[in-house]
Formats: structure tokens, C-alpha cells, sequence
């Protein structure tokens, strides 16, 4: 279609205000909250916001959005850390938020399994099953405000990979509206199916740059019928390492979580969290925190009582302790899940996600401790994260005023700790465009030929999230 860019940008909208109602196509003040994410990393100008609430609608959208080469940013619940979800600041991509697409639509306990619209916010997936006596294990931090269609397409991880695994593990099906307006629907509850390419898969992690995530049928399992969590305390990273061994030797799968926290998170959230306290009566090094659960109503706590004796009698802990009911374990997750907000209260955090073998996490601690020593007290290195998966989450907390001029230059040394341990520089928060130049000189040129080649053939006009994860070439 042979028209500028704005005059293209209005009849766009004036043909989605046409098929979804002028209440939900929103310009000015009410676009402003989906321009900037969550954290207020990243910060966008859209020309318009679409909300639809059908997958008819979104396929309606995205057939004009084709018709009339307008760029469209896929958006959830706008927690991403990569900036990917946002549009950029030229005003002339539209976001299409899929909030209102909310529904249920299918349970099946005996199955295990639910099918759900992309819109549905995670808290409320758990809870679905959680009413059939069913358990959707994906548990994350902002599980209150994201989007499972959202989650899908950055491929989360969170807190219970060791156990149950990563997004994908999790989903059986996808309904997908592509690049052309069409409708994918592999939506079908089943465990088998070998009749070809497995597509629900090229989509589950994609962050909208393939097709757009309508709905689900993700995999439920068995509830916890108990679950025991422990606070241990250890000298270093190495000591974290060897207790890992040794738990995952005793406990096996009934591990769900085990995540190592530094003294300085621990500390900081104790001081600036509102009713936290530390959970053992001495301040160390090292903290982990272990969460075990099973099916049976009793008889794990017993049995980790017994184990944990033998951890302190072969010197393994320092200090330890139980969590004797549900607001002891809540308090060991707030400081867990709340070091990033205490440390915000000190400086300005610098948010990083990375990934290196289980073993090399003491060497990657101690290199991000050795290059931050450069800096003095400029810079505080707040590594934590999922030890049993291998993935830290290394931040900095640095002065607010100068971490625009820092941030580079510490993503650049981290990146390069990881790169020489044969990591990844993005374990579960996806690539956006934060990462997403970073990536080519760390991916073969192979494996960066074939996700070319996937873009460009499912979306050959690049109007899905165009610049996210993969650069594309600029449009007319």
C-alpha cells in the first residue's frame, strides 16, 4: 500500500476502532502506562494501544496491521527486564495488549492439564488449579501481574525449573495468530504426538517476533501435600556447590527450589523490608534457601530433620533452620524475592539474568567480585539466583546518576566472565532488544542464519515486534 507512514498509521486505526470499539483503541494518557515496562527500565512512544478481547480480534488486527504495514509490540503484563515488550520511540509502532483476553477456557483434572487465554495473569492460572486439586508449577516473582501468554513467549523460568523445568516443559499446546492474520491452533492436551515438526515450540520463546500467543493448554501435576523449607547458612559459593550435591543425592526430585542468597541481599532486606527479619540469628556469608515437597500429607519433615543433622555433623552448615509455619516460610521467600527492592533503596539496580554450569558459579562470583573491585565503592555486585539450574542473577547496585555510563561497561565485563565459562548471557528472561546485539558475535553464524531465515518467512513483512531479538532490516 503506497502511503506514508502516518497516513497508513490512521487508517489503521481507524479500521481497528471499526472491529473492536474506540474504548478500546487508546491514544494519549490511557497508552501511556503500556509505553514504559514495569520496572521503568525502558521507555517507548506508541501510536496507538489495541486491546482486543477475542482471538478472532487480534487476527482481525494483525490481517489490517498486514494490510497496511504497521508494526505491532505483543504486550502482557509488561514485566520483562529485556526490553521487549515495549514499543519503540518512534511513535509509529502500536501495541496490542492481550489483558483483556482473560478467560479459562478448559480444565481437565484428570488429564492434568488447562487450557487458558495469553491474557490470564499467572497467580490466577495457579489458583485455576489449584481449585481442581492441581498444581501449575511455574512460580515466579511478579506471578501476581504477569501474563501467561507473556511467559510463554519469553519462555520464564522462576523458581521451580530444577523440579518441573522451564516454560516449555510445561506447555502441551499454543494457539498462535500469525504474522499474516491466520490462526495456528495446536492447542490439543496431548503428551504424544509425532505427526511432524513439534510448532508449538518455535513460538515458546519467540517474544512475539513469530506469531502472537492467543491461548494454551499447559501441563498440571499432583499438589504438594507437604512441603518443608529450610534456611541454611554457609561460608562460600564452593560450600553451596558441594551442599547441592549432596541434597539433590538425598532428596532427588522432591527438591523444588534451592537458591543461594549473598549476605549483602540478606542484610539489606532485612534492613529496608518492613517486617523482615533474618531468619537465623547471625549474619553469614552465604544463605540457601531449599524448598521440598511431596505428595504424601506427612512424613517429610521427619525425614529432613534426620538429613539435616548429618549436614551440620559433617560440617556441611554453619546455622540453619525450619520454617515452623506459613509465615516463617513467607518471610524466607519475601527476602528472597525482595533483595532487588531493598537494594533499590541504596542505589540504582542494574538488573542481569545469565547462566554457567552448576560447578562454575563460585568462578563466575568470583570474577564478578574481582571486576567490581575496580570500581570501589561505586559498585555492590548482588549475585543470587537458582543454584540447582545454574542460573545467577547478577546485579549491580550502583548511584542512580551514574548508572546510565556504568551499566555498559559492567554488562560488557559480566558477559565476557560468562562467555569464558561457556555460559549464557540470558537463562530466563529472554533477549528483547536489551541483549539483542549481544547475542550475535556469542550464537554461531549457523544458528543466527536459521533464526533469519524463521523470521523472515513467518513474519516477511517483520511487523511482529520488529528489532526484538533479531535485528531486521529498517522499512520504508
Amino acid at each position: 500500500m503506497n502511503l506514508k507512514p502516518d497516513a497508513r498509521l490512521s487508517a489503521f486505526q481507524a479500521a481497528a476502532i471499526e472491529l473492536i470499539g474506540a474504548s478500546h483503541v487508546l491514544t494519549g494518557a490511557d497508552a501511556a502506562p503500556y509505553e514504559v515496562d514495569f520496572w521503568k527500565q525502558y521507555a517507548g512512544k506508541a501510536a496507538f494501544v489495541l486491546r482486543p478481547s477475542l482471538t478472532s480480534e487480534v487476527a482481525g488486527l494483525v490481517a489490517l496491521a498486514a494490510r497496511y504495514g504497521v508494526s505491532i509490540v505483543p504486550q502482557g503484563g509488561n514485566t520483562g527486564l529485556v526490553n521487549g515488550g515495549i514499543p519503540d520511540d518512534t511513535g509509529h509502532e502500536v501495541v496490542l495488549s492481550l489483558q483483556r483476553m482473560n478467560r479459562i477456557r478448559a480444565i481437565d483434572p484428570a488429564g492434568d492439564y488447562l487450557t487458558v487465554e495469553a491474557g490470564v495473569i499467572l497467580a490466577d492460572v495457579q489458583k485455576a488449579a489449584e481449585a481442581a486439586d492441581r498444581l501449575f508449577p511455574l512460580s515466579l516473582g511478579a506471578e501476581g501481574s504477569c501474563r501467561i501468554g507473556g511467559n510463554i513467549a519469553t519462555n520464564a523460568g522462576g523458581l521451580n525449573v530444577l523440579r518441573y523445568g522451564m516454560t516449555r516443559d510445561l506447555v502441551l499446546g499454543l494457539e498462535v495468530v500469525l504474522a499474516d492474520g491466520s490462526v495456528l491452533d495446536v492447542l490439543k492436551p496431548l503428551r504424544k504426538d509425532n505427526t511432524g515438526y513439534d510448532l508449538k515450540q518455535l513460538f515458546i520463546g519467540s517474544e512475539g517476533t513469530l506469531g502472537i500467543i492467543t491461548a494454551a493448554t499447559l501441563r498440571l501435576v499432583a499438589p504438594a501435600r507437604e512441603r518443608v523449607t529450610l534456611w541454611l547458612t554457609v561460608d562460600t559459593p564452593d560450600a553451596a556447590i558441594e551442599l547441592f550435591r549432596h541434597s539433590r543425592g538425598v532428596f532427588g526430585d522432591l527438591i523444588s527450589s534451592f537458591e543461594l542468597v549473598s549476605s549483602y541481599g540478606v542484610e539489606a532486606a532485612c534492613t529496608h523490608l518492613p517486617g523482615v527479619r533474618r531468619p537465623v540469628a547471625d549474619p553469614h556469608p552465604w544463605h540457601i534457601l531449599i524448598e521440598l515437597a511431596w505428595t504424601f500429607t506427612s512424613g517429610l519433615r521427619e525425614r529432613t530433620e534426620t538429613v539435616m543433622a548429618t549436614l551440620f555433623e559433617k560440617g556441611l552448615v554453619i546455622d540453619g533452620t525450619i520454617a515452623e509455619n506459613e509465615a516463617q516460610r513467607q518471610m524466607m521467600w519475601r527476602i528472597r524475592e525482595g533483595q532487588s527492592e531493598a537494594t533499590s533503596q541504596i542505589g540504582y539496580v542494574v538488573r542481569s539474568d545469565v547462566t554457567v554450569a552448576i560447578a562454575d558459579i563460585p568462578a563466575l562470583i568470583a570474577r564478578c567480585d574481582a571486576f567490581t573491585a575496580d570500581y570501589g565503592a561505586e559498585v555492590s555486585v548482588l549475585p543470587f539466583g537458582h543454584i540447582g539450574d545454574g542460573n545467577l542473577h547478577v546485579n549491580f547496585v550502583v548511584p542512580k546518576e551514574k548508572a546510565k555510563d556504568l551499566a555498559p561497561r559492567l554488562f560488557e565485563s559480566l558477559f565476557a566472565e560468562v562467555d569464558a565459562l561457556q555460559g549464557s548471557i540470558s537463562a530466563e528472561h529472554g533477549v528483547g532488544r536489551a541483549k539483542r546485539d549481544a547475542i550475535v558475535p556469542r550464537k554461531s553464524a549457523s544458528a543466527m542464519r536459521m533464526m533469519g531465515k524463521l523470521k523472515s518467512t513467518l513474519d516477511p513483512d517483520g511487523i511482529l515486534n520488529p528489532g526484538v531479538v533479531i535485528a531486521m532490516p529498517p522499512k520504508d
